[in-house]
């Protein structure tokens, strides 16, 4: 499943992955609207990744490429960057959640959470990072979560997980530092995206009641932060930004 579109041949070239929907999506328009060329990645919303590829390449004049793949099998990851010559930028926003007690957590559920959310990390940056050398510059920016500091009741993997991206970001960069690489996250507060719509109405009304900016964020909100990261000083990396209107 490809779809390429012409561009410039000094194009810069990003890849985001959980790309489909959400906040995902909001980042690859963000980019494309900045003349990335882009590698897309979903693990099965196959049409609805297409059609994104499809309306950004239009309306963005960029190479757009969507791949199915699954960021938490490492065979996935390897067939992704056999397409990708050279790479600028890196988002790793794929990520599952999981709403439950641990006690009735099965191994399964959270080897998935760990697998989607963290050692995707590991897979994508492994690969990402001798593109990046090659010019000695590249940046690459992590989504995380409020959670990943605070913790939150009924979601223990999920907050183990993004707590372990926190410290992969700053750990990586102080290794890429030397070399030009900038690693910084991006951590979410609540965002109106489809992870969220298993809440009630009462139990939104009661988690907006919490933020001191009175209202859920938007995924072209976070898209926003991720351009501001990447368009930020190359002296600053090991960073996680919290976007959350005030809440914590």
């Amino acid at each position: 499943m490809q779809t390429t579109q012409t561009t410039h041949p000094s194009s810069p070239c990003a890849l985001v992955t959980g790309a489909s929907r959400g906040i995902g999506a909001a980042i690859a328009e963000a980019l494309a609207g900045e003349g990335y060329a882009l590698y897309l990645t979903c693990r099965r919303s196959a049409d609805r990744l297409g059609a994104l590829a499809d309306r950004l390449a239009a309306q963005y004049g960029v190479s757009c490429t969507p791949v199915i793949a699954d960021m938490g099998k490492e065979e996935d990851v390897d067939r992704l960057f056999g397409l990708i010559p050279s790479l600028n930028v890196l988002v790793n926003n794929a990520g599952v959640s999981y709403i439950g007690l641990l006690h009735e957590m099965s191994a399964d559920d959270w080897r998935q959470v760990m697998a989607s959310n963290l050692d995707s990390l590991f897979y994508t940056c492994r690969r990402a990072v001798p593109l990046m050398l090659q010019n000695h510059s590249g940046r690459i920016v992590n989504i995380s979560s409020v959670w990943g500091s605070v913790g939150a009741s009924m979601e223990t993997a999920y907050s183990a997980s993004k707590g372990g991206v926190n410290s992969f970001t700053k750990a990586l960069a102080k290794e890429l530092a030397p070399s030009g690489i900038q690693v910084n996250a991006v951590a979410c507060g609540v965002i109106d995206t489809d992870m969220n719509r298993c809440l009630t109405a009462e139990e939104v009304d009661a988690l907006r009641s919490e933020i001191p900016a009175d209202r859920i964020g938007q995924p072209e909100e976070a898209a926003q932060m991720v351009l501001s990261v990447l368009h930020a000083p190359a002296y600053m990396t090991g960073q996680v930004i919290t976007l959350d209107g005030g809440w914590y």
